[in-house]
């Protein structure tokens, strides 16, 4: 009859405080929690893609007074043309794309003051 041994994971599991609202926990993380991306605040003058698509149209121009809600661009995805507009008011800074440009997930489109 054969045993069997049981297997010892190569991480181990450490104890960790974790402080939410000045209240302390004591928990166990393991080195997928630890090792994962941290969460970045987006910077709320930048205007950044999140889906791949086409630049149908611009409506602004660099220099231009924009208030919050106003269409800047229009995205096109999948066929359909998404509205992009400005999340908070000022100044277009600076346009990084152009009409009929494709572009990918996550890139910089516009920059306001």
């Amino acid at each position: 009859m054969k045993k069997w041994k049981k297997k010892e994971t190569e991480s181990k599991s450490k104890f960790k405080t974790l402080i939410i609202d000045e209240t302390h926990y004591k928990t166990n993380l393991i080195s997928k929690f630890e090792n994962r991306k941290k969460y970045i605040v987006p910077d709320a003058k930048k205007v950044i893609s999140v889906i791949p698509g086409t630049i149908v149209k611009i409506f602004v121009k660099e220099g231009q007074k924009v208030k919050r809600g106003d269409n800047i661009i229009i995205l096109e995805a999948m066929k359909m043309q998404n509205r992009i507009k400005s999340p908070r008011p000022g100044v277009v800074k600076i346009i990084k794309v152009k009409e009929g440009e494709k572009i990918a997930k996550g890139v910089l489109m516009l920059e306001l003051e």
